[in-house]
C-alpha cells in the first residue's frame, strides 16, 4: 500500500474530489460537513481492480490549520495537487508546496478542480495558466487532469493516472524497525484504546511489543486493521489502526511514536538542511524553531557552524525541549516560533546521546524578567507592570519579551496582552490536556468541556483560565467547537441507545419531509429516559448542528440543509419570495413555516422587506 495525499487552498475542492474518488467523504466532523471546510486530517481508502491500492490522507487547506496538515503530510508518496479551475493557485497552496518539497513526495498529479464552472474551450488556457504558477515548485512537471465532482468529468481519467503513479512507487523498507507517528487516538467499546497512522517503514504484526515514545512505556499490539479490514501484520506504507489496549487512551497523544524497541529516545540529531529561499534572512546560528517530526511538532533549536547563506544543503543540529525518535533519513521542517514562517527542512542524519539542549545566553534584562514571571506563576503580568517590577523601562522590557516569545521562553495571552512564564503555561497545558482526555474517555458523546467545567475541575478561576485555552486552541493544541474544549483528534460518538432514542424523536415522513418535532415534547422524553449521557448527547448534537432548535421546533440538521437548499434556488430564480410561496415550496403548514423563515432571517441567510423575502447580499 501506498498514501496519497491531498493539497491546495482551503474551498479549492480537496474534500468533495476525495468524495468522489473513493465513495467516502473523510471529513469526519460533522461540523466539517457543516461548514464545508476541512479542520482536521481525514482518511480515505482507493483501491483498484489489479490489487493496487492506497489510502488517501486529505488535510486542510486553511493556514490556521497548517499544524493538523503537517501532522499527516510525513507519510505522503503521491501528491493530489488540488486548484480550482475558477481561481488558480493561492498563497496556501504555494505554502503547502513549499513544505512538502521536505518530506517524502516522490510524484505528483496536478488537479484541475470545479471545471463544470468554465466552459471546456477555456480549460486548456487556464491550465495552461496555472502551471505556470506552478513553476519552480514539485509540481511545476507534474501530470495535469482537469475534473468535476459535480458532473464526473475527468474522474476516471484521474483514477487511471493515479493508478499508474503508484505502480512506479518503490516499496518501503519492511526490514527496517517499525515507526508508526500516532495521528489519532480514540477508544472502541470492547477493544479499548486505538492509535492510527501512516506505517513509515518495517513491519508491525499482532502479538508485538512496541514502545511508545516519548513515555518509553512497553505495549502489545492486540489487533490490526487497515481501513476495516483486520490484519495479522502489515507492511511499511500502510495506514494503520492498532489495537494496544493496556494503555489508557488520556495517555496518549497525537505527536507519540508507536515503534519498535531497539529505537532510543533522543533530544539531538544531526541534520541535513535546505533553507526555505525566501527565510534566507531569517536564519542565524542559533535559531529557536517548531520542528516537524513524523506527526509531532516540537519547540526545539536549531544550531550551524556558520549561518546558511544560500540554498543548498547545510548540516546542522536539531535540540529538541522534549525527546522524541526518528531514524536516519526521516524528513522533517521547521517553521519560526513566531511569527510561523517555514524557515525550511531536510532530513535527519545521526542521532547524537544528549542531554537537553542549550539555553540560548540571555542578557541581564532578560534574565530579570523570567525571574518575575517564574514569581508569578501562572498570573499573567501586562508589560508596563512587568517592566516595574524587572526595573526596566518599558519599551526595553517589550523589546526583551519579544526576543523571550520568539526564543520560547515566554508565552502571550490576549484580552488583555500579557505574558506568563512558559514553564508555568506547559504545566497547565498538561493539566488541560489530562482533564480533556479523561472527558472524552469517560463521556466519548460529549463535545467536550466548557471553560466553566474545566475551571471547576482544575479548581481555577474561570477568566484566568480562559485566556490559556484561547492560546492553546490557537496554537491547535486542544480543539474549540461551540464553546467547547476538546483534544484535538476528538470526536463524539453517541452510544447505541442515545442513537435511537434521537431517531425516534424525530422520524423522517416522505409525505411531509420538512415536518420538525415539538422541542418541549423532546425534552420532556429526555428527561423521563433512563439512558446514561442522553442531555449531554443533545447538546453534542445541537452544538454541531445534526439537531436545530427553531423556536419551539426541532429540526434535523439535514431538514434545514434542504430548506436552505430550496430557498436560495428559489429566489436566485425568482428574487422575492412570500410566506405563502415558501409555505408552498416545503409543503408544510403556516405553523411551522413562520418561525423557520423568521430563523432565515435571523441568521442572515433572507432580509425581509415588507411582505417578501430576498437573499441577503454578501460583500465580496
Amino acid at each position: 500500500m501506498h498514501i496519497i495525499g491531498t493539497a491546495g487552498h482551503v474551498d479549492h475542492g480537496k474534500s468533495a474530489l476525495v468524495t468522489a474518488l473513493t465513495g467516502t467523504n473523510p471529513d469526519r466532523w460533522l461540523e466539517e460537513q457543516l461548514r464545508g471546510m476541512t479542520l482536521d486530517l481525514g482518511f480515505a481508502h482507493l483501491c483498484f481492480d489489479d490489487g493496487i491500492e492506497a489510502g488517501i490522507i486529505d488535510v486542510p487547506g486553511h493556514e490556521r490549520f497548517l499544524h493538523n496538515m503537517l501532522a499527516g503530510a510525513a507519510g505522503m508518496e503521491l501528491l493530489l495537487l488540488v486548484v480550482a479551475a475558477n481561481e488558480g493557485p493561492k498563497p496556501q497552496t504555494l505554502e503547502h508546496l513549499a513544505i512538502l518539497r521536505y518530506l517524502n513526495v516522490q510524484r505528483t498529479i496536478l488537479v484541475v478542480t470545479k471545471a463544470d464552472l468554465l466552459e471546456a474551450a477555456e480549460l486548456p488556457q487556464v491550465v495552461t495558466s496555472i502551471r505556470a504558477g506552478l513553476r519552480d515548485t514539485l509540481a511545476h512537471d507534474a501530470p495535469s487532469i482537469a475534473v468535476s465532482a459535480v458532473t464526473g468529468l475527468g474522474l476516471a481519467e484521474l483514477r487511471e493516472q493515479i493508478r499508474r503513479e503508484l505502480s512506479l512507487l518503490p516499496a518501503r523498507n519492511a526490514e527496517a524497525p517499525a515507526y508508526l507517528p500516532i495521528d489519532r487516538v480514540f477508544a472502541l467499546p470492547g477493544l479499548g484504546t486505538i492509535v492510527t497512522g501512516t506505517l513509515m517503514q518495517g513491519t508491525l504484526g499482532v502479538g508485538d511489543r512496541v514502545t511508545l515514545t516519548p513515555s518509553g512505556k512497553q505495549v502489545r499490539v492486540r489487533s490490526l486493521q487497515v481501513f476495516g479490514s483486520p490484519k495479522q501484520s502489515v507492511s511499511g506504507g500502510a495506514r494503520v489502526a492498532a489495537n494496544v489496549p493496556s494503555i489508557a487512551v488520556g495517555e496518549i497523544a497525537r505527536g507519540e511514536v508507536l515503534a519498535s524497541p531497539q529505537f532510543e529516545s533522543q533530544d539531538t540529531f544531526k541534520v541535513a538542511f535546505a533553507p526555505f529561499a525566501s527565510s534566507l534572512p531569517a536564519l542565524r546560528r542559533r535559531n529557536p524553531v517548531r520542528a516537524y517530526i513524523g506527526s509531532a511538532e516540537i519547540l526545539g533549536t536549531l544550531l550551524f557552524d556558520a549561518i546558511p547563506a544560500r540554498e543548498g544543503i547545510h548540516a546542522g543540529t536539531l535540540h529538541l525541549r522534549r525527546p522524541t525518535i526518528a531514524y536516519p533519513g526521516a524528513s522533517f521542517v521547521v517553521r519560526r516560533m513566531s511569527p510561523k514562517l517555514l524557515l525550511g527542512g531536510g532530513t535527519i542524519e545521526t542521532n547524537l546521546t544528549g542531554t537537553d539542549g542549550p539555553r540560548t545566553e540571555l542578557p541581564a534584562q532578560g534574565e530579570d524578567i523570567l525571574r518575575v514571571l517564574a514569581a508569578q506563576g501562572l498570573e499573567p503580568l501586562e508589560v508596563a507592570k512587568l517592566a516595574a517590577r524587572a526595573n526596566l523601562r518599558e519599551q526595553a522590557a517589550q523589546e526583551t519579551l519579544d526576543r523571550l516569545i520568539e526564543d520560547g521562553y515566554v508565552l502571550r495571552v490576549a484580552r488583555p496582552l500579557a505574558y506568563v512564564e512558559r514553564a508555568a503555561a506547559e504545566e497547565l497545558f498538561g493539566r488541560v490536556t489530562r482533564q480533556l482526555g479523561t472527558q472524552s474517555r469517560d463521556e466519548a458523546w460529549s463535545m467536550g468541556m466548557t471553560s466553566l467545567a474545566l475551571a471547576r475541575a482544575l479548581s481555577l478561576p474561570e477568566a484566568l483560565l480562559a485566556r490559556f485555552l484561547a492560546h492553546f486552541a490557537e496554537d491547535g493544541r486542544i480543539a474549540h467547537r461551540s464553546g467547547y474544549y476538546a483534544p484535538v483528534d476528538h470526536v463524539p460518538t453517541l452510544t447505541a441507545e442515545q442513537r435511537a432514542f434521537f431517531e425516534g424523536q424525530i422520524p423522517l415522513d416522505p409525505q411531509h419531509p420538512f415536518t420538525p418535532a415539538s422541542l418541549p415534547g423532546v425534552l420532556n422524553d429526555l428527561r423521563a429516559a433512563r439512558i446514561a449521557g442522553l442531555s449531554k448527547a443533545f447538546d453534542t448534537l445541537v452544538a454541531k448542528g445534526a439537531l436545530v432548535k427553531v423556536g419551539d421546533d426541532l429540526y434535523r440538521g439535514t431538514q434545514v440543509a434542504q430548506v436552505h437548499a430550496r430557498v436560495e434556488q428559489f429566489l436566485r430564480a425568482e428574487q422575492q419570495m412570500t410566506m405563502a410561496q415558501f409555505r408552498d415550496l416545503l409543503g408544510t403548514s403556516r405553523k411551522y413555516a413562520v418561525p423557520l423563515l423568521e430563523w432565515f432571517d435571523a441568521r442572515g441567510i433572507t432580509v425581509r422587506s415588507g411582505d417578501v423575502r430576498m437573499l441577503r447580499k454578501r460583500e465580496g
